[in-house]
């Protein structure tokens, strides 16, 4: 069985929102108009319709003893797909809720993660594990 997964969500400017998936993160277009987006996000489907309207929930969690948005989505990548993910981020000069790190070293749940919110605030959580087999211990 095939696993992808879809998640539908607004942007406020769909322009720079593609500009930012396709640009920046690297996704592939897929189907588009000028007010919605689908996207190859990694192997998984994004379809971003546009809301200019749009309110953020201001709900936030904090991680890492910064506030992230409660309502989040994200990948978990392979450590080569994560780095090169990292490195391509800082070198757009992307800013960061969390800064690329590795999150509690020496425990089985060992992980590498960043946080960022895409040009609508939407947040976006990547992660990748040190031992992959270990992705559901806490």
């Amino acid at each position: 069985m095939s696993n992808h997964f879809h998640l539908a969500f607004p942007a406020k400017d769909i322009e720079k929102t593609k500009k930012f998936y396709v640009d920046i993160l690297g996704c592939r277009i897929t189907k588009a108009t000028d007010h919605w987006l689908n996207l190859n996000f990694y192997g998984h489907q994004l379809s971003i319709h546009k809301y200019p309207h749009m309110k953020l929930d201001p709900k936030t969690i904090i991680v890492e003893e910064k506030e992230v948005p409660l309502h989040h989505f994200g990948l978990i990548l392979k450590k080569e797909d994560w780095e090169a993910l990292a490195m391509r981020l800082e070198k757009a000069g992307v800013d960061f809720i969390i800064s690329p790190k590795l999150k509690h070293e020496k425990q089985l749940c060992e992980q590498a993660i960043m946080f960022l919110k895409d040009p609508s605030g939407n947040g976006i959580e990547f992660k990748c594990f040190t031992d992959p087999q270990h992705i559901f211990e806490n």
